[in-house]
């Protein structure tokens, strides 16, 4: 039998075997879930196989066979071991759920790459253009080049100290605001103002252990913020089937009790009494349309926090703000997951806005130092600092990612946030 059509076989076993089992033990939903990444991932895994065997030696061809038959398998157990969801030893993280996402993503990718080319590699087949279409070949590769960053990018965050400012500058049109990023975290004493760190999107899972998360927050708390705000999508699947491990993951927060603070996410809809939990065993305030008040060293705060809507968030937005309205002598800060709905805010409501929820954008060319992502000009802010009116929103590009290592350009964010306070607004 050919390694293209063992491949093949083992295709079609998880196409039929992984949704069968699926909606016989879990459910339908996540069964149409599992068939839908499977039909987006495999037929480009395949299509790229063969095209490579075409270009290796009878050796490496070997290696290559023996390397994707791994991918597909752990591609395939990974679906298989989400019906019972949970978090795994490492072994079984690195072996099957990393290098199944891995596998899964690379597949996407070449799918949509190779289906690009197509057009091109037919306008030249027609004209008979046989050097360009040999070239052509090896850009095949291109497709598992960028998976290959994408992977080193999704595993990292990058520490920073960001520095913006509550300027009186009121624009009539939603835009970018300047922001000081340095690539480091600061120390205790180099203050300028409101010092927060900011957590949103670190997605418990197989990507985000419970021991890389204490140590991300551990080393981020060296800083020693004024403030911790948490601004939701705590955990993914497996770290929704895993009682007490986001816990035992946010423990460092339980120095900051009464100084830490949280709003829900979409994805902590999904296991709200396990988010509500954990977050209140480490002294961690959960803001659900709700406010609190707290003093700093720089002055007193006014914090509200925003609950995830998908409907009529306009309204959702001004009853919160108007129920809740400024509080003299107060900085006045909200928390709000998703960044689409500062639009909604009322103009002057929010000195400043916290969210996260894109992931930064996901893919762009903030690696190189450019603000560009895919979300860019869209109704969702992706990453960093913006104005519109008086109000002011930063947007974190989050500590982790769900599912499958896309992040490419654009590295998960590890930061501390240095508030100049300028003109407060609720003196």
């Amino acid at each position: 039998m050919s390694p293209d059509v063992a491949l093949a076989g083992l295709a079609v076993l998880f196409l039929v075997g992984v949704p069968a089992h699926a909606w016989r033990t879990r459910s339908r939903a996540y069964a149409i879930f599992g068939l839908v990444i499977l039909c987006l991932s495999l037929p480009g895994a395949l299509l790229v196989h063969a095209r490579l065997r075409e270009l290796l030696a009878p050796a490496p061809r070997l290696a290559l066979d023996g390397l994707f038959i791994w991918g597909m398998a752990s591609a395939g157990i990974h679906l298989l071991s989400l019906v019972n969801a949970r978090l795994r030893a490492a072994p079984f993280r690195w072996l099957v759920s990393v290098a199944g996402q891995t596998f899964l993503a690379a597949g996407f990718l070449s799918g949509i790459y190779l289906l690009a080319l197509l057009p091109l590699r037919g306008a030249l087949a027609l004209l008979g253009f046989e050097a360009p279409l040999d070239a052509l070949r090896w850009l095949d590769l291109l497709p598992l080049v960028i998976a290959g960053v994408s992977v080193l990018t999704s595993s990292r965050v990058r520490p920073e100290l960001v520095r913006v400012s509550l300027d009186g500058h009121a624009p009539e049109t939603f835009e970018r605001a300047p922001v000081e990023r340095l690539r480091r975290h600061p120390g205790v004493s180099e203050r300028r103002g409101l010092r927060i760190v900011q957590i949103t999107d670190p997605h418990l899972g197989p990507w985000q252990p419970v021991a890389k998360l204490r140590r991300t927050l551990e080393r981020l708390f060296e800083s020693e913020p004024d403030l911790v705000l948490v601004t939701g999508d705590l955990l993914t699947m497996e770290g929704m089937g895993s009682p007490g491990a986001l816990a035992r993951a946010l423990a460092p927060l339980a120095r900051f009790s009464g100084r830490s603070f949280a709003c829900l996410g979409n994805h902590d809809h999904e296991a709200p009494d396990e988010v509500r939990s954990a977050l209140e065993s480490v002294g961690v305030r959960l803001l659900v349309d709700e406010e609190a008040c707290v003093e700093t060293a720089v002055g007193s705060i006014q914090l509200v926090g925003s609950d995830w809507v998908t409907r009529e968030r306009e309204a959702h937005q001004a009853g919160l703000l108007a129920r809740y309205p400024r509080r003299p002598g107060h900085l006045r800060l909200m928390l709000l997951h998703d960044p689409s709905a500062f639009a909604h805010v009322p103009d002057g409501a929010a000195d400043l806005v916290l969210s996260g929820h894109t992931h930064g954008g996901q893919i762009g060319l903030v690696s190189l130092g450019l603000d560009w992502t895919v979300l860019s000009g869209t109704r969702w802010p992706d990453h960093g600092f913006f104005a519109l009116g008086r109000n002011r929103l930063y947007v974190h590009r989050g500590t982790g990612f769900y599912g499958f290592p896309l992040r490419i350009g654009v590295p998960g964010e590890d930061s501390v946030l240095d508030v100049d306070l300028g003109i407060r607004r609720g003196d």
